[in-house]
């Protein structure tokens, strides 16, 4: 990321490092024995693979131009990526191991670390994605200045930082950002914690905060920014670079597994985004780079920070050695009493800012239940639904992934043109099948959990819970049915929720569900031809 580097050497040596690096890569960046201790996964391997891969793609380019547009190569990176999947042997075991590990996994629920999903989440929402919650805002000392911002010009930024904002599509602050901003551009420093979603804006309010703060003439890191994993880094990273892009004294490096920095040297970018592990070593080990120095401390998807072994002792770590006025971000998706334990060891006197619970409405969103004996009548409730009411898109939400491909081969040999999204797939494969639906390519996406909070496309006008979302208890999971079926009546338009009841367990949940909201879930005869076209109208 630093605008010094020799490009064509370090697209080379890092081909090299990379690649020695497959067989014994750990991506969470934890400490050397717990490294040795740990087998690699088959993701690992994967992403390896598939950045060793890009990395070839892209060598010839490197050594045909020093001076690269760094933005510019970001940008493009997720389309070529795309391209280059078909390539890469994306499951890292043998056919007939598949095949195996289809028919175990397939049985049971979805499961998705909150790494990867909040990866993902990331991706898909491209741009600002409107957030209508409102905000709660919690003061250490209630007398203290409140302000917030309707427009990103009243924060008085250097032009260059405020040109590189609109130019990535950021033409008004959200939620989020009209709040936070205010408080981490503030002098003297303030310091916040934040409770946000991906998708509320919140990485580029403290990308732009990180970039305000730095002083370029000052040729030693004065912020850093810690991340989970590895390509979480990188995505924060993306944003800074695309964010500078008519900043070029701004410089930033990477601290992530590959990066390398010569025994004895000093690091002398301005910004540092990196992962626990890395930055611990450079920090205190290698000692290129001095944490007193920091004046502005991010500390990124806390709540995935404190899942992930290690990474929570190792944060800690490295806030312990940050000088007392250094400025300290706390962003977490949740905020249970796990995180704000872990946030009152790292932030000191803090703004708050939370979002409200979820405040999606149901108001414009018809909700029906239909009764169903077996698979083949659930099937047909689906086909009599969509084949009636069928304008736009419909999303099917199934408990697990074997439910979710055997809907997808029957609706595909009945007509319908069907999407899977399920956990066996890439990133980079989930976004090809989500961009497809969004084009229209599709009218059917069939899903897990995967990704129930990440999908926004204007066309839904159908969701259906061919299972209904229950937790660990098997008792039903509100916040997740809000997010499905917040998927329809989205922009004003009115939405239909379908939900499928086999059982008088399932009907124990569709109750739970209706009760909690306090919004009617009608009866629906999906054999009744006249019945389901009233529900369309």
């Amino acid at each position: 990321m630093s605008q010094k580097v020799d490009w064509a050497k370090y697209v080379s040596e890092t081909e090299k490092n990379l690649t020695g690096l497959i067989a014994t890569v750990d991506i969470t960046g934890t400490d050397e024995s717990k490294r040795q201790n740990s087998q690699q996964t088959d993701g690992e391997s994967t992403l390896l693979k598939l950045v060793v891969t890009y990395i070839n793609h892209r060598k010839k380019h490197f050594e045909m131009s020093q001076k690269v547009d760094w933005a510019k190569y970001v940008s493009e990176t997720e389309k070529n990526l795309t391209g280059l999947i078909a390539t890469v042997d994306i499951t890292g075991t043998d056919e007939s191991k598949r095949q195996n590990s289809q028919q175990t996994d397939g049985e049971v629920p979805e499961q998705f670390s909150p790494a990867e999903a909040s990866l993902l989440a990331k991706i898909i929402r491209k741009g600002l994605i409107e957030n209508k919650n409102n905000i709660e805002v919690q003061r250490m000392d209630p007398k203290s200045p409140l302000y917030s911002i309707k427009s990103f010009e009243a924060l008085n930024l250097n032009p260059n930082l405020l040109k590189g904002v609109f130019e990535m599509g950021f033409n008004a602050p959200s939620k989020i950002q009209e709040t936070a901003l205010p408080t981490l551009l503030a002098d003297p420093p303030q310091n916040l914690i934040a409770q946000s979603q991906s998708g509320t804006g919140k990485t580029a309010a403290f990308v732009l905060a990180m970039l305000s703060r730095v002083v370029v003439d000052k040729k030693y890191p004065q912020v850093l920014c810690l991340s989970p994993t590895y390509e979480l880094a990188i995505q924060t990273g993306e944003v800074a670079a695309h964010m500078a892009k008519f900043c070029p004294e701004i410089e930033m490096k990477f601290a992530v597994r590959g990066e390398e920095v010569p025994r004895n040297s000093k690091l002398t970018e301005h910004i540092i985004i990196g992962t626990p592990g890395k930055v611990l070593d450079w920090a205190l080990k290698f000692r290129v780079f001095d944490l007193q120095k920091i004046n502005v401390f991010v500390l990124d998807e806390a709540d995935v920070m404190i899942a992930t072994q290690g990474h929570q002792d190792q944060c800690i770590k490295i806030h312990k050695n940050l000088s007392s006025t250094c400025q300290m971000m706390f962003f977490s998706a949740t905020y249970d009493q796990e995180v704000m334990d872990f946030a009152e060891h790292i932030v000191k006197n803090p703004i708050t800012i939370r979002l409200k619970r979820e405040e999606e409405s149901l108001d414009n969103i018809k909700q029906y239940y239909v009764r169903c004996r077996t698979p083949e009548e659930k099937y047909n409730a689906v086909t009599n639904i969509y084949g009636t009411v069928g304008i736009g898109q419909a999303i099917i939400f199934c408990h697990t992934r074997k439910t979710a491909a055997w809907l997808s081969e029957k609706m595909s040999k009945d007509g319908h043109a069907v999407a899977v999204l399920s956990g066996d797939l890439t990133v980079e494969q989930r976004i090809n099948v989500l961009d497809r639906f969004r084009q229209g390519q599709e009218k059917v996406l069939i899903t897990t959990n995967v990704l129930s909070r990440g999908i926004d496309v204007e066309q839904v006008t159908i969701v259906v819970n061919y299972d209904l979302p229950i937790d660990l208890d098997r008792k039903a999971d509100c916040e997740t049915y809000l997010h499905r079926i917040g998927r329809t009546g989205r922009f004003g338009k009115q939405g239909i929720a379908i939900n499928l009841v086999d059982s008088e367990e399932a009907m124990a949940v569709c109750k739970a569900i209706e009760s909690h909201f306090d919004k009617k879930i009608s009866y629906l005869n999906a054999e009744d031809s006249d019945e389901i076209e009233k529900i369309g109208n």
